[in-house]
């Protein structure tokens, strides 16, 4: 498979002689450094370590995977867009993915010159492969991006519809997986081994609560995370968020009863949103927000927003429909006391 990677990647990348930062010419952590321009007084007056190598090595623990395997940005967006830059040729090459979906994919494409193919979900928000199979021939199509559990809908794409894509592209497929820790599908991480072609983003920003830092991650093999290496700011991630991270990633006990905590809210946030008038229909959800048809979405977002409550307007998206984040239990009886009191009016 690697001369089959090599051919997707963009010929200038191929060709690309990486900046050689300080850091990369010496890593040892201990002498008088002199060698990088830096302020030689201060706390954060170093530079960061620019490949995380503690920060993998504790994902690579929880995760059971290679750190080789690993790539760290500055949100899951910078992988996002590497994977443009990397695969697709400005203004030749093409992405595709399925809407209504997470809208970075559509800016990051805008920004890199790159058409993207928009095939809509079906009215169960699946993939329809007998839409799908006719761009299989395109030889400039050269990035799927496919989120699960999907953002705004909540719900898993089905997994022998992402492993047909896998299978039968040859191109590089990237599963944006945010919002994995809140379901109990297994992770397309421990399949990175079976195919070549698979990159896996998650993120510290969900259920790690750590959406203030922007740290997410690639999961990869090593012939593309080499490509990612060479692309990225050479200190993409500061030292202070390695050490958040690091030490978050350290309390796993805390992290399982925050997102039970959250599964618990969710639950009964569902059966109170059941019983009011105002709300058509709620969808199923595998994420830790809500996707909610109500009768008059614009109306209903501005009266919330007048009591301070926001949620997200998905009427521009999805007919009426608005998307809520699981609150704490206080929060989402605010919520509810509001959202009774608009269906009594």
């Amino acid at each position: 498979m690697k001369n089959k990677i090599q051919a997707l990647v963009r010929k200038n990348i191929q060709a690309l002689a990486p900046y050689s930062s300080a850091r990369d010419e010496y890593s040892g952590k201990e002498g008088i450094f002199l060698d990088a321009n830096e302020n030689p007084f201060g706390i954060y007056n170093r530079y960061p370590d620019p490949y995380q190598p503690a920060l993998k090595e504790k994902l690579a623990e929880l995760k059971n995977i290679s750190t080789k395997q690993i790539f760290i940005g500055n949100g899951s967006d910078e992988a996002i867009d590497l994977a443009f830059r990397i695969f697709c040729e400005p203004g030749k090459d093409k992405a595709l993915t399925f809407v209504p979906t997470y809208g970075m994919y559509e800016v990051s494409a805008n920004i890199n010159n790159v058409e993207l193919i928009k095939l809509p979900l079906d009215e169960d928000f699946q993939m329809d492969r007998n839409l799908l199979q006719p761009y299989f021939s395109d030889p400039n199509l050269k990035l799927i991006f496919i989120c699960s559990p999907n953002n705004p809908t909540g719900n898993l794409l089905r997994t022998e519809d992402i492993e047909f894509i896998l299978k039968n592209f040859n191109g590089i497929v990237l599963i944006d997986e945010a919002y994995i820790d809140f379901c109990d599908q297994p992770s397309f991480i421990q399949k990175i081994n079976e195919y070549p072609n698979l990159i896996v983003i998650q993120t510290l920003s969900k259920a790690w609560g750590l959406a203030g830092i922007r740290l997410g991650i690639g999961y990869m093999n090593e012939e593309i995370l080499s490509y990612f290496n060479r692309v990225k700011a050479p200190y993409n991630i500061s030292t202070v968020n390695q050490h958040t991270a690091l030490e978050i990633l350290g309390k796993e006990s805390e992290f399982n009863q925050k997102v039970k905590n959250i599964l618990i809210e969710k639950k009964q946030l569902i059966q109170n949103l059941s019983g009011l008038k105002i709300i058509r229909k709620i969808y199923p959800s595998d994420a830790n927000f809500l996707l909610v048809e109500v009768e008059n979405a614009d109306e209903l977002y501005e009266k919330l927003i007048e009591r301070e409550i926001i949620i997200r307007n998905r009427n521009s998206v999805i007919k009426n429909c608005m998307r809520i984040s699981v609150g704490t239990a206080e929060e989402n009886q605010e919520l509810l006391n509001a959202l009774k009191e608009f269906s009594n009016d």
